[in-house]
């Protein structure tokens, strides 16, 4: 069997070992692939693993020997899975490996917020905190968690997970979902209006879909606390960017916190990144090393349970 991987670099930077996989069958990583070369890179595999690289019905349709298509990520849409299933491609993806992850990346922001710990270690480390003449000073309102709403966007295992550490920290916990969900989790399920009117933080973590592409808009915005702060590690195209970063700009909410864009790498015209207090990290919430060593673990089992004949978790 010979098994290509079009994009490795993501997942293994070179901190972990593509070892396991390589022992299935003939074994071949390119760091990247542009669109140009993966036909070429792919037309010879039994089998191919993917991150970004778009694998459509026109790509599909010209690779006869391809059986098998690993996506490492949760998230499939760069596979046509009708078109693989049409060609007996059996289509498989990674759930859950970052949900911890995740979570503890929705703090991070959430934490900036509260404490700004980096600009105060940046002040002392310039000296200002040797020339001052008190003992203690703060250059950003410092606020605690405790008593604050926390309003969880989509309460699948990441929002439950950001919801148990909400409550550790004496947060109120309210969350809205499409559909009607039960938890032994002491939190409320709300309407979206009674979330955005109620909430001191915003945490998004629902999946992207056609119905709320683009639904936090001014119109949501308006909603919300002036005081109030977005979070999202979800989707990019889940926020209407320009109408956050006016929102920003006009201190119509507090701030906000996003591990994703739109389109990443940020584009250049992008106004987020620009916008007042918009902290941005590079979509890193799912890329701790324990994420990453999972995700390579359930890549090799994906693969290793099809060639037995009993594929796992089959998406399409």
């Amino acid at each position: 069997m010979k098994i290509v991987v079009l994009d490795g670099y993501a997942l293994n930077p070179g901190d972990l070992s593509w070892e396991e996989i390589g022992k299935l069958g003939d074994f071949k990583v390119y760091d990247r692939t542009p669109p140009e070369l993966t036909l070429e890179r792919a037309k010879d595999a039994d089998a191919i693993f993917t991150n970004k690289v778009i694998i459509d019905k026109e790509i599909i349709n010209q690779l006869p020997k391809l059986k098998f298509i690993g996506v490492l990520a949760t998230g499939y849409n760069v596979v046509d899975t009708a078109a693989a299933r049409k060609a007996g491609i059996t289509v498989c993806n990674i759930p859950a490996y970052s949900t911890a992850s995740v979570a503890q990346l929705v703090f991070a922001h959430i934490l900036h917020f509260t404490n700004n710990v980096a600009e105060h270690a940046s002040s002392v480390h310039n000296g200002i905190w040797a020339k001052s003449t008190d003992f203690a000073y703060w250059l950003s309102p410092q606020s605690e968690l405790a008593r604050k709403t926390l309003g969880i966007i989509g309460f699948g295992q990441i929002g439950q997970a950001v919801a148990r550490i909400a409550l550790a920290f004496g947060m109120k916990v309210i969350f809205n979902n499409r559909s009607k969900k039960s938890s032994d989790i002491n939190a409320l399920q709300v309407d979206l209006d009674t979330l955005l009117e109620s909430s001191d933080f915003i945490s998004i973590n629902c999946p992207l879909t056609d119905e709320n592409k683009g639904f936090i808009n001014t119109a949501a915005i308006e909603k919300m606390k002036p005081s109030a702060f977005l979070i999202n590690t979800g989707r990019g195209p889940l926020i209407n960017e320009l109408d956050l970063a006016d929102a920003l700009n006009n201190k119509r909410i507090a701030g906000a916190g996003l591990d994703v864009l739109a389109v990443e790498p940020a584009l250049p015209d992008n106004p987020l990144p620009k916008a007042k207090n918009c902290n941005i990290t590079p979509h890193i919430a799912w890329a701790t090393l324990e994420a990453r060593q999972r995700l390579m673990q359930i890549a090799t089992n994906n693969l290793r349970s099809f060639l037995s004949g009993n594929p796992i978790n089959v998406v399409g």
